[in-house]
């Protein structure tokens, strides 16, 4: 009994120097496990891509939009990114701003110029000089190093506006085409109006450009001049909303009502849609804009090949759809 009692011991003994030299083996083993795994991640953080949006306002809707859907992009794709815009929409504003972010070294530049890109060309090329691509957002351009544009075919979109008003028109009926100051985007809606309006006989007895998307008032100015000269125009394609709704106002304070085409699609045009007070509204899709200006600059830091021209497409507006849209871009401002 004796002998066997030694013989258990020494065995619990020898099971626990066994075991302690196997805590004594493993440990080291666990705590380099858990050093590579926080070294991984830690790496993993800092390789996210760094991708800066630099948009020319994010005070109106409409750019709030493109910034909402850009930042739902670096979200859900694990980037690294910021949308910024000038505090005064002017091109020396955006161009300091582009000296600020070129130190920055971003991995992509995507930007939507205040004008065009040859106002801003001399910062741009910078960036390209440091391997940074560029891709354009909301306004193409002819210059030659941009990696890619995603936006609205703007004279396809134009076309689409002339169509929805002259079907609500008669040949031989006179309308206005009221433009902003963004020469390539809306100088295109405003082409592309023309030629719908002209293919069907509407005539065309008044055309603006240059007019602001801040300053109602100056827009108003320019409608009541037109209806002066005019008093039998029968409607008007303006080339964003902005320049829309202060058309709509003036027209309604004179007891007016005309079909008015504008090209955004924010909220306050379309509940005129909702109510009946317009039949249709063409809309952008400026939610997806910012997306997918996320998703291929995400493609191109990975090597991929992208298309030159990715359309965020447009869609017409009637009372049926109308709530939806809304409900839709209420939604993603929340």
């Amino acid at each position: 009994m004796f002998m066997s009692g030694a013989y258990s011991h020494l065995g619990r003994r020898k099971g626990d120097y066994m075991f302690n030299r196997h805590k004594r083996f493993l440990l080291p083993i666990l705590v380099i496990s858990v050093i590579a795994i926080v070294f991984i991640y830690k790496q993993f953080e800092e390789e996210k891509p760094e991708v800066v949006v630099v948009l020319k306002n994010v005070d109106l809707d409409y750019w709030k939009y493109i910034k909402a859907g850009a930042e739902k992009g670096f979200e859900d794709l694990g980037i690294d990114g910021k949308v910024v815009a000038p505090k005064d929409e002017t091109v020396e504003a955006q161009r300091e701003m582009l000296k600020r972010v070129l130190k920055e070294n971003p991995d992509v530049l995507i930007v939507a110029p205040v004008y065009s890109a040859d106002s801003i060309n001399s910062e741009l090329e910078k960036f390209v000089k440091k391997d940074i691509p560029v891709l354009f957002i909301y306004a193409d351009d002819t210059w030659e190093h941009k990696t890619a544009y995603i936006g609205t075919n703007n004279f396809s979109l134009g076309e689409k506006a002339g169509i929805l008003l002259a079907s609500q028109l008669q040949p031989g009926d006179k309308v206005a085409l009221l433009g902003g100051k963004q020469r390539l985007v809306e100088g295109e809606r405003i082409r592309g109006a023309k030629d719908s309006l002209e293919a069907v006989k509407i005539e065309i007895v008044a055309e603006k450009k240059g007019l602001p998307d801040d300053n109602p008032k100056v827009v108003t100015e320019e409608i009541e001049s037109i209806l002066r000269e005019h008093p039998d125009l029968k409607g008007v394609v303006a080339s964003t909303d902005y320049i829309a709704l202060p058309v709509l106002k003036a027209l309604q304070e004179k007891g007016i009502q005309m079909p008015v085409i504008g090209a955004s699609g924010i909220p306050e045009m379309l509940k005129l849609v909702e109510e009946g007070t317009l039949s249709s509204a063409v809309a952008q899709n400026p939610y997806d804009m910012g997306y997918i200006s996320v998703q291929t600059a995400l493609k191109v830091t990975k090597g991929e090949q992208v298309s030159h021209f990715l359309d965020s497409d447009v869609d017409i507006i009637t009372k049926g759809n109308a709530k939806e849209r809304i409900d839709f871009l209420n939604s993603v401002m929340e």
